[in-house]
C-alpha cells in the first residue's frame, strides 16, 4: 500500500522523523530507508535503537501508539497515488482477477487510506496487526492473502516496493513486480523490477507471471 499504489511513505516520514528528534536523534537516510516496508513494533524498536535507549515493551507501545496517532491524522486527507497504480488497480478489477491489499500498515491506518484507494478494489485486505507477529519479510502475510483468496501463492503477482515485501512475496511462493518507491530493492528469483506501474494492466501482471512463475 504505501509507496506502492499510494505514495504516503513521505508522510510517515515525518512522525518518524519528530519521534527520533523526540529522543536527539536525526535521522540519517540510511536508517530511513531501513524502515520502509516495516511493520510497528519493528519500526519502534529500531527508533530505540537509533537512539542507543533500550526498547522495552512500553516504551515500543508508546512509540508505536504515538505514530498510529500521528499518521491517522495525515491519512486522514486524500492520498496521492503512485503513477499508473489506479489505473493498474482499476484493470485487475474489470478484468476479474481476485486482488487482495497486503500491507505492514496496522488495520486502523489501513483503513483510512482505504478511503482513497477503495475497499472496493479488493477481495481481501491483510494489515500488519492481523499475521500474528509474522510480519514482512516472513511469508505469512502474503501466504494468509493467498488462503483468504482462495488461490495458491504461486498462482499471484505480487506488487511490491520494499525489500521486505518483495523478500515476504517471494518466500510465500508468489512472482514479485516491483516498483521502488523510497528505497533500492535488490533483484531476485521470480522477480521483475519497473520504474512504474504506468501501463501495466491485467494483460501484463499475466505476462510478467507466465514469464518468471
Amino acid at each position: 500500500m504505501d509507496g506502492t499504489l499510494v505514495d504516503s511513505e513521505k508522510l510517515w516520514d515525518i512522525p518518524l522523523r519528530e519521534i527520533a528528534e523526540h529522543y536527539g536523534v536525526r535521522l540519517s537516510e540510511q536508517q530511513r530507508a531501513s524502515l520502509v516496508g516495516s511493520n510497528m513494533a519493528d519500526t519502534s524498536a529500531a527508533l530505540l535503537g537509533f537512539a542507543g535507549v533500550e526498547a522495552t515493551e512500553q516504551r515500543k507501545a508508546e512509540i508505536s501508539s504515538w505514530i498510529t496517532e500521528r499518521v491517522a491524522e495525515l491519512f486522514a486527507q486524500p492520498l496521492p497515488w503512485r503513477p499508473g497504480a489506479a489505473e493498474a488497480l482499476r484493470s485487475v478489477r474489470e478484468a476479474g482477477l481476485r486482488s487482495a491489499l497486503v500491507t505492514s500498515t496496522q488495520r486502523e491506518t489501513a483503513e483510512l487510506a482505504l478511503n482513497t484507494i477503495g475497499r472496493e478494489n479488493f477481495d481481501v485486505t491483510v494489515c500488519g496487526d492481523e499475521v500474528d507477529g509474522l510480519n514482512k519479510p516472513h511469508p505469512e502475510p502474503y501466504a494468509k492473502a493467498a488462503r483468504l483468496l482462495g488461490v495458491d501463492p504461486s498462482a499471484c503477482v505480487a506488487v511490491e516496493d520494499s525489500s521486505a515485501g518483495s523478500g515476504s512475496a517471494r518466500a510465500a511462493g508468489a512472482v514479485v513486480l516491483v516498483v521502488p518507491c523510497d528505497a533500492p530493492v535488490e533483484p531476485g528469483e521470480r522477480t521483475v523490477l519497473r520504474d512504474s506501474l504506468v501501463g501495466v494492466d491485467a494483460a501484463e501482471l499475466a505476462r510478467i507471471h507466465a514469464e518468471h512463475a
